[in-house]
């Protein structure tokens, strides 16, 4: 029964993650006005707002207007409930079960804020940042020390790629390494700009070779860092523990 409130939990918070990702890029409040069709303006009702239910009953359209729903929203109402899942079974202890959620939940928005309008808000980094170093005494498996070894790994070595390299690294990509180094610690953050690399190598490689993008065109590298903190934050420990009986 907890997993499964816990799993209705992460649904209810996908749909405000969702309104962020509407909002936060254009500078608005995420708390006023109320939710509202963003076509005809109209304030969406309690059955408008359940998550996941409402947009497969309405078909993904506005129920006042019509107006086509970004399937967007739905995905980040799934993936937030199914990384709610995963949390619930990681985590036994309540802070860290907390702390992650927290962590997850903030970069799910940044995830499909970059992916969308390839920009990081400071907004989001800098909270998140500072709640990580908050967190630093009471990280249980790792030592304070550690912890902020991995903000500085992550921060350090994307500001080097930035440096040497200024159109293929934005500030917003070294801050985020930072706050997620922060988040997990060392040698997690290693691990974590590992697996971004790869999946950001990969995904460029395929969508050049299927002529997707050409060689000067951008790809946003902050949903890779996303995920691969998200799995970090997950499964860091037991993905070193593994590498090393290699």
């Amino acid at each position: 029964m907890g997993l499964l409130a816990f799993c209705f939990l992460g649904l209810a918070v996908g749909s405000f993650l969702s309104l962020c990702v509407d909002r936060l890029p254009e500078g608005r409040s995420i708390i006023s006005p109320p939710s509202h069709c963003e076509a005809c303006g109209r304030r969406l009702g309690a059955v408008d707002l359940i998550p996941v239910l409402s947009y497969i009953w309405l078909r993904g359209r506005c129920r006042y207007c019509g107006a086509a729903i970004p399937a967007r929203s739905l995905a980040i109402e799934l993936g937030t409930g199914f990384a709610f899942v995963l949390l619930w079974i990681r985590y036994d202890d309540a802070w860290q079960l907390s702390l992650a959620t927290v962590y997850v939940a903030l970069l799910l928005v940044i995830l499909f804020i970059d992916l969308e309008y390839h920009r990081i808000p400071n907004r989001l980094v800098y909270p998140g940042a500072a709640l990580a170093i908050l967190a630093v005494p009471f990280a249980p498996h790792h030592h304070p020390v550690a912890m902020l070894a991995g903000g500085l790994v992550g921060f350090g070595l994307l500001f080097v790629i930035a440096f040497a390299y200024p159109g293929g690294m934005g500030m917003g990509d070294v801050k985020l390494a930072g706050f997620i180094g922060l988040a997990v610690g060392f040698p997690e953050v290693l691990l974590t700009l590992f697996l971004a690399f790869v999946a950001g190598g990969a995904v460029a490689a395929t969508l050049l070779v299927r002529h997707l993008k050409g060689r000067r065109d951008p790809v946003a590298f902050g949903p890779f860092l996303a995920v691969a903190g998200v799995v970090s934050l997950l499964y860091g420990q037991i993905l070193l523990d593994w590498i090393a009986r290699l």
